[in-house]
């Protein structure tokens, strides 16, 4: 969880609004919060032989979180000394993504 959260906030710089862990399902909560726009993000975790602790597969249930950056070159290169290089490109002419992957392996498209 610490590593997730340091990865949207230091990262894709939202704000760690809150974190607590819920006894009902024996896992934790961190509440994340974007300036611009104020899209929330809710990061949850249930530790290893939790019933709610599932490996991510890629293509099943979330397939990915986009956000939006000033200058994609620059994050590019923000991530990748952060330890988080670019795992795809796409350029279709009129517009240009790309994608890394967070502490979880989920894909994070990035655009400007």
């Amino acid at each position: 969880m610490d590593e997730s959260i340091k990865f949207y906030t230091e990262l894709l710089g939202m704000k760690a609004r809150g974190r607590h862990k819920i006894d009902a399902s024996g896992g934790e909560v961190a509440s994340l919060k974007s300036d611009e726009g104020g899209q929330e993000l809710e990061l949850n975790y249930y530790p290893e032989g939790n019933k709610f602790a599932e490996e991510y597969q890629v293509g099943e249930g979330l397939d990915h979180l986009a956000f939006q950056v000033e200058n994609l070159d620059e994050a590019l290169v923000k991530f990748a000394v952060a330890g988080y290089p670019m795992t795809l490109e796409i350029n279709s002419g009129t517009s240009r993504w790309a994608y890394v992957k967070d502490p979880n392996g989920i894909y994070i498209e990035l655009f400007a």
